[in-house]
Formats: C-alpha cells, sequence, structure tokens
C-alpha cells in the first residue's frame, strides 16, 4: 500500500492533532459544531474544511486560505493575502464553488475566527445553501485534517525556500498543490492513492 511512498521517500500523511489554543466567541452569538470530527466521509462535495495559516515573505507574512474536501483530502481553493480577512475567506470560498459541481447542503467547516463569523461571509454561505460549522471552543482538534495538511506543506515545500514577494509564494503553493499533492502525493487516508486518484475512482 505505502509503496509508493516509501520509494518517493515521503512521511505517511496521518491527522497530527494541532496544540491546544483559546478561541474567543463573539458576544451573541453561538456556534454549531456539526462536523464533531467526522472526517471520513462517503462522497466529495459534502463536507469542505477551510483554515489560514501564515509564511514569511520578506519583512511580512503572507496569508494562506485553503479549503480541503473531506472525502479525498483534496485541496479545491486557496489563496494568498497580505493579512487575514473576510475579503479573503470569500474569494477562497467563490473560488471553490466556481471550481465544484456543487448541490445543496454541503457542510463547511472551520474555526470561530472573525473572518468566518463576519456577516458578509455567513451572508455568502446563506446564499449558496452551505451550512456552516465550527469548531468547538478551544478544542482545535476538529480541525486536524488541514492542519496536517498545512504541516507537510511547510515541512515538503515552503519551510525549505524563501520568499521575497507573494508572487514567488504563490508559484511554490501551484507547484506543490497542483503539481504534487493533488495528482502525486500518496495520502494513507486514501489507502495510498494521491486525492485526484481518489476522487477520479468515486466518479469512474
Amino acid at each position: 500500500m505505502y509503496r509508493l511512498m516509501k520509494e518517493m521517500n515521503i512521511p505517511k500523511m496521518s491527522t497530527i492533532k494541532p496544540p491546544t489554543f483559546k478561541l474567543k466567541t463573539p458576544e451573541n452569538q453561538t456556534f454549531e459544531n456539526k462536523l464533531a470530527q467526522n472526517f471520513n466521509v462517503p462522497a466529495p462535495n459534502q463536507v469542505w474544511v477551510c483554515d489560514f495559516t501564515y509564511v514569511k515573505v520578506g519583512q511580512r507574512f503572507g496569508y494562506i486560505c485553503v479549503i480541503m474536501d473531506l472525502y479525498a483530502r483534496k485541496v479545491i481553493s486557496y489563496k494568498i493575502s497580505n493579512h487575514i480577512n473576510t475579503d479573503s475567506a470569500i474569494k477562497t470560498l467563490q473560488s471553490a464553488v466556481k471550481s465544484r459541481k456543487i448541490s445543496k447542503g454541503i457542510l463547511f467547516h472551520t474555526d470561530r475566527g472573525s473572518q468566518f463569523t463576519a456577516y458578509d461571509f455567513r451572508k455568502l454561505i446563506d446564499s449558496l445553501h452551505i451550512v456552516q460549522s465550527f469548531s468547538a471552543k478551544v478544542h482545535p482538534y476538529d480541525s486536524a485534517v488541514i492542519e496536517c495538511f498545512f504541516k507537510y506543506l511547510k515541512k515538503e515545500e515552503l519551510n525549505r525556500r524563501s520568499f521575497s514577494s507573494i508572487q514567488q509564494l504563490n508559484l511554490s503553493l501551484v507547484k506543490y498543490i497542483d503539481g504534487f499533492y493533488n495528482p502525486i502525493r500518496p495520502h494513507s487516508h486514501n489507502n495510498g492513492l494521491s486525492p485526484n486518484q481518489m476522487e477520479s475512482l468515486f466518479f469512474n
């Protein structure tokens, strides 16, 4: 099962639980955790997870927003911005919707960051008939799958390079995500298949 992974000298991509941190809940708002760590889903476009990570770019940071389809652990959209903000989250979601043939009722899971709880973002979610889910308070394990992706993105690509511009960072992401992770990288969740291969089996 893992012969290809051994030949490529890459580690098993398993879910790594991130360290505990505190989350602030905005006043007069409640957030339901509908995912509840149910990371194994039966088909594509049923559960998407989303989060931000950051990378040093020159003397500043570039913030990467990623959306992953949990079925095959496929990255379906990513955007880079100079700030973690609602606009970046909106653009990443719009890109994901454009690239996938989705139906009503997709579960969209994130943490409780202000970019995901903002009025404009939740308005977009409602207009797309997407069901929003949030990590439990002080319980980051609900985002363990996408945190695991960020770990290997940095270990296998980003931490090996230095970036002086957002354009350089974007080229590195395209190389890793579109050129390696989605089409080639074996994933333990997919029994050694890449995300693209796993999805192809479902649709074929």
